[in-house]
């Protein structure tokens, strides 16, 4: 399947902080959990982790691309019996030093055409995770 076969979604949003700070929550378990998920992350390309999700389930991802303060890239497997659920996937962090803070861009790609329900979720929870990523910088 070619990237032109998938979709892809972008969650992107301006951070009044430093690169540096917004690097830390990417990279450092205890605050990914905050965020995100429970994790065996380790900022290592090639290193194998899990996230393990409220609702139950465990994706195994690989760290593909660390570029410190820049970007950070990672597998985000699923697998299930059902094929409109299970997912092969990269999630990529793109971090640009602005004049306010920091733009963050989250691109996940590899949403096959029949994968409507997980493309609609990942959508609406990246956008949830954002927002925990936000209140978290606000009080560290």
């Amino acid at each position: 399947m070619t990237a032109a076969e998938t979709r892809s979604v972008v969650v992107e949003r301006e951070f009044p902080h430093p690169p540096e700070k917004l690097w830390r929550a990417l990279t450092q378990p205890h605050l990914i959990e905050e965020w995100l998920m429970k994790n065996d992350f380790a900022p290592t390309p090639g290193h194998r982790f899990n996230l393990r999700g409220d609702w139950g389930g465990v994706l195994d991802c690989e760290v593909l691309v660390v570029e410190a303060n820049r970007a950070l890239s990672y597998s985000w497997n699923f697998a299930h019996d059902d094929p409109a659920y299970a997912l092969e996937s990269v999630v990529t962090f793109t971090l640009t030093p602005t004049d306010a803070g920091t733009h963050l861009r989250m691109e996940q790609v590899g949403f096959r055409p029949d994968q409507k329900q997980a493309f609609g979720g990942a959508h609406a929870g990246w956008g949830q995770f954002f927002g925990k990523l936000e209140q978290l910088l606000a009080r560290d």
